[in-house]
């Protein structure tokens, strides 16, 4: 049986995305007055760092073939923040209707600025809170930045999110794209000659590490 991409490394990691964050591809230059301008060169692209708990040797060895199988950056896998598998106001999927909703939303409207969206779909009275993430579409990974509420119809008024909404993004397509709150995450790839796995050479004991990037 062969693995199939992208990998759910992170599912069962013991350990924890010590980093997730947006990684600004941009030019910067400082005027006489002090103030530094930047102008963007590209998208900018999600950044994570991981890090297990202490491994005992054969949790040890497992995890060194798991990052092995990331075959040092080729194979890619889902990158997500570990804190927030599900929206701040909704630990482990608490919303109002328990499994009648699913996490998947639709995508009601993208803002003219190109950087707010509004969602339908969602239960009557959800919150939206800054510092949730949303998934558009199969892998476009975004940042909430300002709170928003559902109303009798479940649809939000537009609220912004960060990176901006990615080229092609529309949601007057046939079918609308997706919005997942629950375990929203993009495709990553591990950052070449990050990975890290030593072990104490009394005990055996040890732990891994790595960085990934969006991989698009």
């Amino acid at each position: 049986m062969s693995l199939s991409e992208p990998f759910d490394l992170l599912a069962d990691l013991p350990g924890w995305t010590t980093q997730f964050e947006v990684a600004w591809r941009q030019e910067q230059s400082r005027a006489a007055g002090g103030r530094t301008y930047v102008k963007d060169l590209g998208d900018p692209l999600w950044a994570l760092t991981a890090q297990s708990r202490p491994l005992s040797p054969n949790e040890l060895d497992y995890w060194r073939a798991r990052l092995n199988a990331m075959e040092n950056g080729l194979a890619t896998f889902w990158g997500y923040s570990m804190s927030r598998c599900y929206p701040i106001k909704y630990p482990r999927g608490t919303w109002s209707t328990g499994a009648g909703f699913d996490g998947n939303a639709t995508l009601n409207s993208v803002g003219a600025n190109n950087k707010s969206v509004s969602i339908s779909g969602l239960p009557v009275g959800y919150v939206v809170s800054a510092g949730d993430y949303i998934q558009i579409g199969d892998a476009d990974l975004h940042h909430v930045v300002e709170d928003a509420t559902s109303n009798g119809s479940g649809i939000t008024p537009e609220f912004e999110v960060r990176p901006h909404i990615w080229p092609g993004v529309d949601a007057n397509d046939s079918p609308a794209p997706i919005v997942k709150v629950k375990r929203p995450a993009c495709i990553m790839a591990i950052v070449p000659g990050s990975v890290q796995s030593q072990a104490d050479p009394q005990t055996g004991w040890g732990a891994v590490s790595f960085q990934a990037m969006e991989a698009r």
